[in-house]
């Protein structure tokens, strides 16, 4: 291949890159699985570029698709034997450039998890990336009609857990913020004000770091949690900590006593907190640390 056309296939890349990123995240729930597949999808980029490919945004999603789908084959076993709750990595959302132009709420990843690898494709792919249904089964070698099957089956699965409406920033950062305090400090009357009497709360450490086996259910065994918790900290607030945007959710990123960065995204519903995701997983935590620094 000329320079020349390999630089044309750099540049046709790049341009494709936000959307296979975004593609791949979704697919995977990983930030760094995610980046993986696109320079596995680069390198495979190389060798066909210039072999003149009439849409290259369209073949390099097909093949970040098929990269995923091997992936999410092993990614299975690997969730089988997870260590606790499994939540998806944190992205920051905060770059209006950088945070996607498409929902990658923790509630639509979560949802995700549960289709099977062809639904979840095939529901990306149609529904958040408005794809034809041809353009599916070009994809994902399969008929039109299997694919509008896929689409249907995925969508009853994920509809319930499609984004609500939002607060205002300003509104949903001055609770999150007064959420982060309270339950740092003990402050069980504002938590009391906070939460939502039917709020959940999910842990994910992994194995690697202290963490709630399974989901907590109900404000009073959260505030109890919360209250243990901040009795072991000596009810002090970490030493860093600031607001940031995790998938479109407002959420605090800390710097816990242990060295560990934790992220807790939270859900908020009628002004209350309907759901706390805090992910203490250090593999799924270490590239937010320098957004801790900023």
């Amino acid at each position: 291949m000329s320079h020349k056309a390999q630089d044309t296939g750099t540049d046709q890349f790049l341009m494709a890159r936000p959307r296979l990123f975004a593609v791949a995240y979704r697919m995977l729930g990983s930030v760094a699985d995610a980046e993986d597949i696109l320079q596995d999808a680069y390198l495979r980029w190389q060798a066909v570029s210039g072999d003149g490919v009439r849409d290259p945004t369209a073949y390099l999603v097909r093949v970040v698709t098929r990269l995923c789908l091997d992936q999410l084959k092993s990614a299975r076993v690997k969730r089988e034997t997870y260590t606790g709750a499994w939540l998806p990595e944190p992205l920051l959302t905060e770059d209006p450039v950088e945070a996607l132009d498409h929902d990658v709420s923790v509630a639509l990843l979560l949802a995700l998890e549960r289709l099977t690898p062809l639904e979840r494709a095939a529901f990306l792919l149609h529904d958040v990336f408005g794809n034809s249904h041809d353009d599916v089964a070009r994809a994902l070698d399969r008929s039109a009609a299997s694919c509008r099957q896929l689409v249907s089956r995925a969508r009853r699965h994920v509809q319930a857990e499609r984004p609500r409406a939002k607060m205002p920033p300003e509104e949903s950062r001055a609770l999150t913020e007064a959420f982060f305090r309270a339950s740092k400090t003990g402050d069980m009357a504002a938590l009391t004000q906070l939460l939502a009497e039917n709020v959940e709360m999910v842990s994910d450490g992994g194995g690697k770091a202290t963490a709630a086996l399974n989901p907590i259910y109900g404000r009073d065994k959260v505030m109890r949690l919360a209250a243990g918790l901040s009795r072991k900290s000596g009810a002090r607030l970490p030493a860093r900590w600031r607001f940031a945007m995790l998938n479109g959710l407002p959420a605090i990123l800390s710097l816990e006593p242990e060295g560990l960065v934790q992220a807790t995204a939270l859900e908020i519903r009628d002004g209350r907190i309907a759901r706390v995701y805090v992910i203490r997983n250090p593999e799924k935590t270490a590239h937010l640390a320098p957004a801790l620094q900023a």
